[in-house]
């Protein structure tokens, strides 16, 4: 690791940092995780405040197409800029120069491969946030130059660490999960597959239950017409992901059941965060991950087909 530089909080636009900490870099102030995780990290007052990295540096970024997007970015950059005094890049390759890690927050995950490119180029251990990219094409081709480059990266939902989804994954006292169902809000976005936009939460709570394994995904809708996506897992297992207001669901396993689901605040995402940045260890298998974005590919196919089960390894071996 590098050593950080000591500089005054104001001057150059740098944090304050020790030689202990890791210096990072976040790509994209469209979301309010940039702030959020920020606060968490360069703020010892801040409650559940994770020691052992700083935010020093960021690349604005913005899509002018997504009115989300392009209306908070200059907000968000400015808290990072008074508040953290995080210094400003005008590109991703400037910025990588000066860190030891980054986050890729940008709220658009269409320009996600491009941005990881330089990064992956500069070797630096790489974070992405949802959605990990606009189409599952893009996804497998950010993992596909990481290997190659032997960097590590994941992406992963704040809902994938919650302790009650994390202790139905891990077994519990309900013993072998057969059956989950998820529940989560499920905003649409014209640029992007339907359930990447927001309903990539609630897939993921569901995929940290189940696992890898699904076999085919249906898509079709609730009796109040909100979307419903089943999947069919290896050996009978089946899930089920609904559109819903909040973020709750269960786990059924050989021995009762359990809530999962919920959300419990960034905190438990940034501290698993911090750790692959130190170990550079992902705490989220590619495979799985990829999985993740086959079925909510597999999801859009089937309503295509009016709602007809699809093949999640038709859709991972669609030509591209």
């Amino acid at each position: 690791m590098k050593l950080a530089l000591f500089l005054l909080p104001g001057l150059f636009g740098w944090s304050a940092a020790t030689a202990s900490e890791l210096r990072l870099g976040v790509i994209g102030c469209d979301t309010s995780h940039v702030p959020a995780f920020t606060e968490l990290l360069n703020n010892p007052q801040a409650k559940g405040h994770i020691a052992g990295a700083k935010v020093i540096a960021a690349f604005k970024g913005g899509s002018k197409d997504i009115e989300s997007s392009w209306s908070r970015v200059d907000g968000y950059a400015k808290t990072l800029q008074e508040k953290h005094a995080v210094r400003f890049y005008d590109n991703i390759e400037d910025m990588c120069r000066d860190v030891d890690a980054v986050l890729l927050e940008s709220l658009d995950g269409r320009p996600h491969l491009a941005q990881a490119r330089p990064v992956i180029k500069a070797r630096k251990p790489l974070f992405i946030d949802k959605p990990m990219a606009g189409s599952l094409r893009d996804v497998i081709e950010i993992f596909r130059l990481a290997k190659e480059a032997n960097v590590p990266v994941f992406s992963s939902s704040a809902l994938r660490f919650a302790k009650q989804t994390q202790a139905a994954r891990n077994g519990s006292t309900v013993g072998k999960i057969v059956y989950a169902e998820t529940y989560g809000s499920c905003e649409l976005e014209p640029h992007h597959p339907d359930l990447f936009w927001y309903g990539v939460h609630g897939v993921e709570a569901l995929y940290t239950v189940l696992g890898r394994g699904c076999d085919t995904v249906q898509r079709g809708t609730t009796p109040d017409g909100k979307i419903e996506v089943r999947g069919v897992w290896s050996g009978g297992r089946q899930g089920i992901f609904r559109e819903d207001k909040s973020f709750h669901g269960l786990a059924r396993g050989d021995k009762g059941e359990v809530p999962a689901g919920s959300f419990e605040g960034y905190e438990p995402l940034v501290v698993e965060i911090i750790k692959f940045f130190q170990t550079r260890v992902a705490p989220v298998s590619t495979e799985e991950t990829m999985e993740i974005f086959a079925f909510m590919e597999a999801a859009d196919e089937s309503k295509r087909q009016g709602g007809t089960p699809v093949k999640i390894s038709d859709v991972l071996n669609k030509p591209r």
